[in-house]
């Protein structure tokens, strides 16, 4: 096993083992205290532990190497990953909005607003941060779409609770409709990241080429000294690698040698752009 995917198995792991302890913690509480708000930040954190559960499974799988059937590797996988994790959270959403939305028209709960209630609360938020801020830096570190779409969700988890902790605070004022508002107002937040999280997978699964990157491989390539001109680049990410093809214009009367000699070169200077790449130069006599 590479260091890089003991680095990305163990962070996801790290964050599997957390989303078991808040799920339980905020389940327990939320059922004790009767607040739709805490009991819809459960069922997030109980998405979060399967999203967790099938970051940490992709980014096992993803790490394998291509074999005769997957010539491209298993990277893919982590994509598949994230729109699971974003069906998941839809559904979840749905739910959460009716039943707020039933309180607030027909049934009003009595809550309890405990020292435990905001304990847990708060508890979230700092464990949230702690590990969005560990994914966010092995994503960058390792270009791992999964461990990436991981730190965006617990990103929004940590305001997804503060608005629960203000929905608590509204009840202990005498607002019984603020726990119902604040369960929205999670919902909200659920599908923003959703909709995000489901268009960068989209983009992955349909091999999307990154904003800008062919213009700027073109423009590389082309200050390459020997090449006439650069074109037909064509970009497709499989998990963090960068597959890379591309057409150059050389002079045809150079032997095989040189001519070799110079894609190396032009490979070099991609890879100062594009880090984790395979490039496959076809040269061409002008």
């Amino acid at each position: 096993m590479t260091d890089s995917l003991r680095e990305k198995q163990s962070a996801a792991l790290s964050s599997l083992l957390a989303a078991v302890g808040l799920t339980a913690f905020k389940m327990i509480v939320g059922l004790l205290t009767g607040s739709l708000g805490i009991l819809a930040e459960a069922a997030h954190s109980g998405l979060d532990l399967v999203a967790a559960a099938l970051t940490f499974l992709a980014v096992r799988f993803s790490g394998r190497p291509a074999d005769r059937t997957h010539n491209y590797g298993h990277g893919k996988v982590e994509n598949l990953s994230a729109l699971a994790e974003t069906l998941l959270l839809l559904i979840t959403c749905v739910w959460i909005l009716m039943e707020a939305i039933h309180r607030l028209r027909f049934h009003r709960e009595a809550i309890q607003v405990t020292v435990w209630s905001l304990a847990v609360m708060v508890t979230s938020i700092v464990i949230d941060v702690s590990r969005s801020r560990m994914l966010g830096r092995m994503a960058r570190k390792h270009r791992s779409q999964a461990l990436e779409a991981d730190a965006l969700h617990f990103q929004t988890d940590v305001w997804s609770s503060a608005v629960v902790i203000a929905g608590l605070a509204g009840v202990k004022f005498g607002l019984w409709w603020a726990d119902a508002v604040a369960a929205i107002g999670v919902s909200v937040v659920v599908v923003w990241v959703s909709v995000q999280l489901g268009r960068r997978t989209i983009d992955g699964l349909l091999d999307t080429a990154p904003a800008g990157m062919v213009e700027q491989i073109a423009a590389v390539v082309s200050a390459v000294p020997g090449v006439r001109d650069c074109h037909h680049v064509r970009l497709r990410y499989s998990g963090p690698m960068l597959f890379i093809d591309l057409h150059v214009l050389v002079d045809g009367k150079q032997t095989l040698l040189e001519a070799h000699t110079l894609t190396e070169t032009i490979e070099t200077a991609i890879r100062e752009i594009a880090p984790q790449s395979d490039v496959t130069v076809h040269p061409e006599p002008f």
